[in-house]
């Protein structure tokens, strides 16, 4: 039996069952997946009509495997945890401290210089082999890295200007996104620039979009979220209490604050691969990712987690890089490491 780490299912009338020791899918009597608990990382549940039984939700918990529940767009609605590991007090009591002295600027600046420095090397990355084929996509690519990584030196100057007037992350927030926010578009028309035309895409857009590109990131990005909301439980740290996002019920900004340096390294450089090899994205009449679709998503973000990059002297999986993120930003705010650094991705 092969070893399956992330169990994703998404079939219409599937149910996921345990049998000795491994978690079974099946559908209408036939076997879709199996994924031998022992190997198991997550459960993610991506679709209606999907059930699970209640033997199978012990089994995870008493495991720690997490259960992620994502609507047929990849937007996440809910997340089944063991109670055991959110009992981590010391940890989230340091890290509501932060927001409120410098931990949280030099969180919040150091969580978008990644942000940033990873979408100029994603650009950079798009164009080094284009640069004797495609000479002026290479020096368009190259020109918009350079404009991208220019706002590297806008963060600079805000932390030092946010830690000499003893700012709380509230009152440099609006600077900061305006700063994410400008380096995003030069880092979006890079994107434009690779894309086929026969896509006809029409920028980036979030919840709602129908086009075939940004259904595939946003599905993507549902994925990846599902992976960093497990590395911050699992760090002790509390998903909903973020520093960039603005807090609000419901909302799980600390998760979003530490997705950010991972969206480009882990969902759109595969999914502008599948694109730019002409991979068609199906979806139905109403423009929702066929189950095929999504399948062939998940797993594309989820090979591209299980490679390999440079961190700490190391080559690691990116599954890896994203908890050892997690627990270096649990030691920086429990004041048991003097700084926090992002994960910057290679070129």
């Amino acid at each position: 039996m092969p070893i399956v780490q992330n169990l994703i299912a998404e079939e219409f009338g599937c149910h996921i069952g345990k049998y000795s020791g491994r978690l079974k899918v099946t559908q209408g009597g036939v076997t879709l997946a199996q994924a031998p608990l022992i190997h198991l990382e997550s459960v993610t549940i991506a679709g209606s009509g999907v059930s699970i039984s209640a033997e199978a939700v012990r089994a995870c918990a008493e495991r720690g495997i997490p259960i992620h529940f994502l609507s047929g767009t990849g937007t996440p609605y809910a997340s089944l945890y063991s109670a055991g590991l959110t009992g981590t007090v010391l940890t989230r009591r340091a890290q509501f401290g932060a927001y409120f002295d410098a931990r949280g600027i030099r969180l919040a600046i150091a969580l978008a210089r990644g942000k940033i420095s990873n979408q100029a090397n994603l650009l950079l990355y798009m164009g080094k082999y284009r640069k004797e084929r495609e000479p002026e996509t290479y020096r368009a690519l190259r020109l918009l890295a350079l404009e991208v990584r220019d706002h590297l030196e806008e963060l600079r100057l805000l932390q030092r200007e946010a830690l000499g007037e003893g700012y709380m992350v509230d009152e440099m927030r609006g600077q900061l996104l305006s700063i994410e926010g400008r380096a995003a578009q030069k880092y979006w028309q890079g994107v434009r620039v690779v894309l086929p035309e026969s896509l006809a895409w029409p920028g980036r857009l979030g919840r709602g979009a129908r086009d075939p590109f940004n259904s595939a990131l946003n599905y993507g990005y549902g994925i990846l979220y599902s992976q960093v909301e497990r590395a911050l439980v699992l760090a002790g740290l509390d998903p909903y209490a973020g520093f960039i996002h603005v807090d609000r019920p419901g909302k799980p900004s600390m998760v979003l604050d530490l997705i950010e340096p991972f969206r480009a390294p882990v969902v759109d450089r595969p999914m502008l691969g599948l694109a730019n090899r002409g991979v068609k994205i199906e979806q139905d009449e109403r423009g929702f990712l066929t189950e095929a679709a999504r399948r062939q998503l998940a797993d594309s973000v989820l090979d591209r987690l299980e490679a390999q990059e440079p961190y700490e002297g190391k080559r690691q999986r990116l599954q890896s890089i994203i908890q050892m993120q997690a627990r270096q930003l649990a030691t920086f705010v429990r004041n048991e490491r003097e700084e926090y650094e992002p994960f910057i991705a290679r070129w």
